[in-house]
């Protein structure tokens, strides 16, 4: 699997382009991925604020990932816009049995597969070498066009889960 998403983004779009990111905890099937592409594709042809369309993107990645990015040069996203792609994320949650405003399942990058693990189970995963603060994790947390260029798959040593779980481990090892 090619790790280089960063093809895939729009070049056109400029580096503080708002990011949504929405994750399935499964694999789409290729049918299910391609409804959902043009479920994105449709909704970004109509989306507007205020009246004005919305320079915007979507894409499924990894067959798991939904990506909505707006370009807000030429206009804001406002409350209502964003609302509606809310709505159409809720859409695709319900049409495919899926929940995607899950937070608490971790997305790693292992073994050119995207696996994933339960927040509550990350202790055990780093405990037991399944991962390590190698490991590429896809932060989700990203907030703009240049931050998922750089920071959206990145070591978990690198992200907001090292202080407290790293160390967590360090301090754990110390005492053995």
């Amino acid at each position: 699997m090619n790790s280089d998403y960063r093809e895939l983004l729009p070049a056109d779009f400029a580096g503080d382009s708002r990011v949504w990111i929405y994750q399935s905890p499964r694999l789409f099937m290729l049918s299910e991925a391609l409804q959902i592409e043009e479920k994105l594709e449709a909704f970004v042809r109509e989306w507007h604020t205020h009246g004005t369309p919305v320079k915007g993107y979507a894409n499924l990645f990894y067959g798991q990932f939904i990506v909505l990015m707006a370009d807000e040069s030429a206009a804001g996203v406002s409350g209502c816009s964003t609302d509606s792609s809310v709505r159409v994320i809720k859409e695709i949650e319900a049409t495919y049995n899926t929940p995607l405003f899950d937070r608490l399942n971790l997305a790693f990058f292992i073994k050119e597969k995207v696996q994933m693990v339960p927040l509550a189970q990350l202790p055990y995963a780093l405990e037991n070498g399944f991962i390590d603060e190698n490991t590429l994790y896809f932060n989700n947390t990203v907030l703009t066009k240049a931050e998922m260029e750089t920071k959206w798959l990145i070591p978990l040593k690198s992200s907001w889960l090292a202080s407290r779980y790293l160390r967590a481990k360090e301090m754990a090892s110390s005492e053995k």
